[in-house]
């Protein structure tokens, strides 16, 4: 069987190595030089800065991705660097100038968090608890097989706020259980509850770190694909795909190439999707319609730091900062007010000493704030817009300086990139940093299938399921074994187990 994926993302990725280690004729074919999506690098001032994928989870031993890599043959080849297990997260809140550090583990969360709120210490154990009865419920999570119907949970169906508020009586501890949201892009009234609980639990057990940047975890997954008679096209993405009865016939690339496979999967935005297809009646126009009309969730503003040598000190945990309690569910919202949160970190390089080069800040921010320039393109935007990016990166130093005075004083160099560049390098609607926005409203629309209308069309990525380091390894697991048989994948991975 030959399959051609559209897109070389993380989902793409996975998808792939694991369809070739099965036998399958893999093409990926990637619109930029790059490969990984999220997992993409770039150079400026001397330096190398993730674009993405820069706290991850499930990498320590026995863990969930960590078992799938094991399954790929591509564990002994990560570079990977533990947080602190004393501090895996440090929360600023800037209303009262106070920090809170987060400890790795049931009983670190809890004895952390329980330090600073004394009268909360039952609220959050039975907080950490429902949040695992949660994802118990979620069987691909541990990689179970789902051998019968699961009943979920009323906490299931909450929204993340909601179910926060349901075990947590005191409304600062709320705001700061909040904090990683800026993960998956919560939102209030929104985000489901099942989507904090996996994210929080991952990162229970410890956040990992990439050393030397997230690519090389790209090129892993790029070789097992090589390794087993695949092979990835760069720089020339798909520019049409043909249809003919309900199934696609053939992909065109910008360059003019064809190619044919048997099966297709698509790891690119699925609004992107649908606008390469030349018959554009090819997906039934209701299917067509809830692609187009399904939210997206916001984007983000970045600033890449390059210090000046020996003066900033790594830090082994991720930094966040939230404005005040009350705005954690809308740190992308108030124009006039932004940033109302970001995130930071200083990314491991090779023989990690006591200081940093760099620093990356990943500040939420709505499309909203640059669409007066959506029809500009990279290295073609106004002057004003470049203006308007010095203007954003002054607010969000001057946030820094509060948890770090002279900050700027220690810097050398400032990249900065919008929701726009976002767009662009990575084909997503509006800059989404977590593509479709899951919605506990709306789940059964808003939770994409793998399959589609087209019988050998096939969808994977952050926009199916779950997103992030963790739901796009699974997803891409569903993706597989619609391809190769249900269970298929599961099976094999628990027998390496066993």
């Amino acid at each position: 069987m030959n399959v051609i994926i559209i897109g070389g993302g993380l989902g793409g990725l996975f998808t792939g190595a694991i369809l070739a280690k099965e036998g399958k004729t893999v093409t990926i074919i990637e619109k930029n030089t790059t490969i990984g999506g999220g997992l993409q690098t770039f150079e400026r001032f001397g330096e190398t800065y993730d674009t993405g994928m820069h706290v991850i989870a499930g990498m320590h031993k026995g863990n969930n991705i960590r078992r799938i890599c094991d399954y790929l043959g591509v564990s002994d080849g990560m570079k990977l660097y533990d947080v602190d297990d004393d501090c895996t997260d440090s929360i600023y809140v800037a209303c009262d100038r106070k920090i809170y550090n987060v400890a790795r583990g049931r009983e670190g969360f809890v004895d952390s968090l329980s330090g600073y709120f004394p009268n909360q210490r039952e609220s959050l154990k039975r907080y950490v608890d429902a949040m695992f009865k949660i994802v118990d419920e979620m069987p691909l999570f541990y990689l179970r097989s789902a051998s019968s119907f699961i009943e979920h949970s009323t906490d299931f169906f909450l929204s993340a706020d909601a179910f926060i508020a349901k075990y947590i009586s005191d409304e600062k501890l709320r705001g700061v259980l909040a904090y990683i949201n800026m993960l998956y892009s919560g939102e209030s009234d929104i985000t489901p509850a099942f989507v904090h609980a996996v994210l929080s639990v991952l990162y229970l057990g410890g956040p990992t770190r990439f050393v030397d940047g997230s690519d090389k975890f790209a090129d892993l997954l790029a070789d097992v694909i090589k390794k087993n008679g695949g092979q990835i096209i760069k720089s020339d993405g798909v520019a049409s795909i043909q249809t003919e009865d309900h199934k696609i016939t053939g992909v065109t690339t910008k360059s003019g190439i064809r190619l044919v496979a048997d099966t297709y999967v698509s790891d690119i935005h699925p609004c992107t999707l649908l606008n390469l297809f030349e018959d554009p009646k090819a997906l039934p126009k209701l299917y067509r319609n809830r692609l187009n009309d399904l939210g997206n969730t916001y984007s983000a503003f970045t600033i890449n730091i390059k210090f000046k040598p020996n003066v900033f000190e790594y830090i082994n945990h991720t930094g966040f900062y939230i404005s005040d309690y009350d705005k954690a569910w809308s740190l992308a919202d108030d124009n006039d007010s932004w940033p109302l949160g970001f995130l930071y970190m200083t990314p491991p390089v090779t023989r990690q000493g006591k200081y940093t080069n760099k620093m990356i800040i990943t500040v939420p921010m709505r499309w909203a704030c640059v669409e007066i320039w959506e029809n500009s393109y990279l290295g073609h935007r106004p002057i004003e817009y470049k203006v308007w990016k010095e203007e954003c990166a002054k607010k969000v130093l001057d946030r820094m300086e509060e948890i770090f005075p002279s900050f700027r004083d220690k810097i050398e160099q400032v990249n900065t990139a919008s929701p726009l560049t976002i767009r662009d390098y990575y084909g997503v609607k509006n800059g989404a940093m977590c593509g479709y926005a899951k919605d506990y409203k709306q789940l059964q629309i808003s939770m994409l299938s793998v399959r589609t209308k087209i019988s050998n069309l096939f969808l994977t990525g952050q926009n199916v399921n779950l997103h992030g380091f963790c739901g796009v390894p699974l997803t891409s697991i569903r993706t597989s074994e619609a391809i190769l048989g249900n269970e298929y994948i599961l099976n094999k991975l628990n027998e390496i187990r066993d």
